[in-house]
């Protein structure tokens, strides 16, 4: 229609570096990031409006930097409208209070949520679902994020072994014989 506009759309950037893990994929837009992946971006994908992909730039840069070992925190902005209902009240608190080299169990990270204990499924659980479906995981460290009795899963990259990698290579495991710095392989 002559003369309409289109509201509600996002300007996305994504790009790419390299890391021990492989290839990790960024999302930006110019609220922040909105989504992180192991593994090339999309390709089907706009180029994004300046503003986002500037944002991109510096999580690219801070991506490269903590891989490097360089970075034990990253200052970017996290655009969280894509995330809703008990996501959104999950993942700022794990990206705001568990740092580089720690760990919080599922239960632990349910509680500082403020999870409620009286619905169906233990807060727990939810926390762990929370978890696997997490946008921009590294950046928001679900990895950081283990069972009471082991690791727990991780659905990113190639699953556990990933996490297993990101704990060691952050100091919050000891590294196992076969650990390579260098990545997996």
């Amino acid at each position: 229609m002559p003369g309409a506009t289109i509201t509600g759309v996002r300007e996305l950037a994504w790009g790419t570096v390299s890391s021990p893990l492989g290839e990790i994929s960024a999302c930006c837009t110019a609220a922040g990031v909105s989504r992180l992946r192991f593994g090339p971006a999309p390709a089907a994908r706009q180029p994004g409006g300046a503003a986002a992909r500037a944002l991109l730039t510096r999580a690219l840069a801070q991506l490269g930097e903590y891989f490097a070992g360089h970075r034990q925190a990253f200052s970017l902005p996290i655009d969280w409208s894509g995330c809703t209902g008990v996501r959104r009240e999950v993942l700022p608190v794990l990206a705001g209070s568990v740092g580089y080299g720690e760990t919080v169990t599922y239960a632990e990270l349910a509680a500082r949520a403020g999870l409620a204990a009286d619905g169906p499924v233990p807060p727990a659980r939810v926390a762990g679902q929370v978890m696997a479906s997490n946008p921009c995981p590294v950046i928001v460290p679900c990895h950081r994020v283990v069972a009471g009795n082991g690791l727990g899963g991780f659905s990113g990259g190639t699953g556990i072994e990933v996490k297993r990698w990101l704990l060691i290579f952050e100091g919050a495991l000891p590294p196992t014989l076969d650990w390579d710095p260098a990545g997996l392989h």
